[in-house]
């Protein structure tokens, strides 16, 4: 599609997490005359347009089959397409793996987010030209390295402890000790001093699970203990302790991750809406296709109304340059080639609003932009949107809250169904200041409580100002009657502003949600099959 955002030059990227890539292949093709092949993988990841080599794996002797023990990290980012290719050599060992000595058994290309997304994902290996390399597959399987995934609530007293003081009672503190696998200790916690008393009760506390058990929920945890003075135990005879620590409370807090959600399940509908400010009233709507549905779950719609222009004229913000993809182009396909990651078939159905459609050419805010309500991938989204702009009258006005509520209801209804695995992000495209301010407030507000994010880009050299009250950066977005947004759903960004990490905050809307609703990750699911991806095995 040509130019696309790069991602944000002024500022890194926010790491989103770490994930593991393991790494395993079948059939490889054996270019040894003696023995089999002895494969070897390297991991390359593409910045600017070019390859470089991230790491390689270990070289295994004469395997066909081979596993292998190296385990590759990389960063993960959401908002950004991480390409990576994985290319399999037989060494010889001379040189350096993936020198001319070497022979070329395959490589493969995908993308970080297809494989956290699958979580285990396999592809047949591709020679040069792209020629199969016989049957040869590799499998990847990602995990995330958890950095925090929850902590643990803790609550001690203790009784009859020895008293150390001479003329008033012990001030006693408590400190939890892990004992990591070489048998050292590491100090945990200490607790507050209870001043003169040989029976405290300390305050509850918070420990992360990783600083406790290394987030090894099943390590074992004694609830009470006596207090051992070596010294007294060899002195007296009759010693049996000096004061017992009994743990009163313990309750686990879960902090789950955005790859725990995408890894169990959770998939990211992506819906688009390009509304251009429109002259003109608004009309009852006329479907192009008789009796439309409200958006399936996977649903591309885009807005038409007047202020864009002719799109026959090059001044147009909708003008079809066969050599330039337009602004709406442009967004459309950025964030729709990150977020096809995320949903199994990578694929959404073509609606529009805000144009007169044939055959009484009626104002309508929801007609399939095809013939049939099918579905299609971005690059047929974009086919369809450059078919259709001949065939309808821009018009208007600029209302947002309709395609909001639309997207809403699939949303309600998918939280219905207890397990909310779906979560929705609509794009709005506009080049104005929408004018139903107050009914779109109204609609977000409605929305904060549902599985949906939406990202506003402002295209043109409008004054966006306005749209800026939606996004709740400079305070917390209220409906007209003053009712505050659960969560901040909302990103705005004009256009020549917009960058790939307009899409860095919907992990964290996302995280919110299922935080909100107590929504666990479901445990992870059986691999779906993709024909981009190959068979899982």
């Amino acid at each position: 599609m040509g130019d696309v955002p790069e991602p944000c030059p002024q500022a890194p990227l926010a790491v989103l997490s770490k994930v593991e890539l393991r790494v395993s292949c079948k059939h490889l093709l054996d270019r040894d005359t003696l023995n089999k092949s002895d494969p070897c993988v390297l991991l390359l990841m593409q910045t600017q347009g070019q390859w470089t080599e991230v790491d390689r794996s270990e070289v295994i002797k004469s395997n066909l089959n081979p596993v292998f023990a190296k385990i590759f990290t990389v960063d993960y980012y959401f908002e950004e397409v991480q390409k990576l290719r994985f290319e399999v050599y037989d060494s010889h060992g001379q040189a350096g793996v993936g020198t001319h000595d070497d022979d070329f058994l395959g490589g493969m290309e995908c993308t970080v987010g297809q494989i956290v997304a699958q979580k285990r994902v396999t592809k047949p290996l591709f020679l040069k030209y792209g020629k199969f390399a016989g049957k040869s597959t590799i499998t990847i399987i990602s995990e995330e390295i958890s950095g925090n995934n929850g902590y643990v609530e803790l609550a001690f007293r203790a009784k009859k402890l020895d008293d150390k003081d001479l003329f008033s009672k012990s001030d006693p503190f408590l400190e939890i000790y892990r004992i990591d696998d070489d048998r050292s200790e590491q100090l945990v916690y200490r607790t507050e001093v209870v001043k003169n008393n040989l029976s405290p009760i300390w305050e509850p506390f918070k420990v992360s699970l990783n600083s406790l058990c290394s987030c090894e929920e099943k390590r074992k945890l004694r609830v009470q203990w006596d207090c051992m003075n070596p010294k007294y135990k060899i002195k007296k005879r009759n010693y049996k302790n000096s004061g017992v620590v009994v743990l009163l409370d313990l309750k686990i807090h879960r902090v789950y991750s955005f790859l725990d959600y995408i890894m169990g399940g959770c998939q990211i509908h992506f819906t688009v809406s390009s509304v251009p400010t429109p002259p003109g009233r608004d009309t009852a709507a006329a479907p192009l296709t008789p009796g439309a549905p409200r958006c399936p779950p996977r649903q591309v719609a885009i807005d038409f109304t007047a202020s864009n222009g002719d799109p026959r004229n090059s001044c147009s913000l909708h003008y079809i340059n066969p050599y330039q993809p337009n602004e709406y182009l442009k967004a459309l396909v950025a964030v729709g080639e990150i977020c096809q990651d995320y949903d199994s078939d990578k694929k959404f159905s073509a609606l529009g609003f805000g144009a007169r459609i044939p055959p009484k050419y009626e104002v309508s805010h929801d007609f399939a932009i095809t013939s049939t309500p099918t579905t299609m991938s971005v690059r047929g989204v974009v086919e369809s949107y450059q078919s259709c702009l001949p065939k309808i009258q821009l018009y208007g006005p600029t209302n947002v809250a309709p395609i909001i509520s639309k997207v809403a209801r699939v949303a309600a209804d998918e939280e219905r169904t207890k397990e909310a695995s779906q979560y929705f992000i609509l794009l709005i495209l506009t080049d104005g200041v929408v004018t139903d301010m107050a009914d779109t407030r109204e609609a977000i507000v409605r929305a904060s409580y549902l599985p949906m994010s939406i990202i506003i880009v402002g295209v043109g050299n409008a004054d966006f100002t306005d749209m800026q009250i939606l996004d709740g950066d400079d305070g917390v977005l209220r409906s007209p009657k003053g009712e505050p947004v659960l969560r901040d759903i909302v990103q705005f960004v004009p256009f020549r502003e917009f960058k790939n990490c307009v899409l860095a905050e919907v992990p964290k809307q996302v995280v919110e949600y299922y935080s909100y609703k107590a929504f666990p990750p479901r445990c992870p699911r059986a691999p779906t099959p993709d024909p981009s991806l190959g068979s899982p095995q």
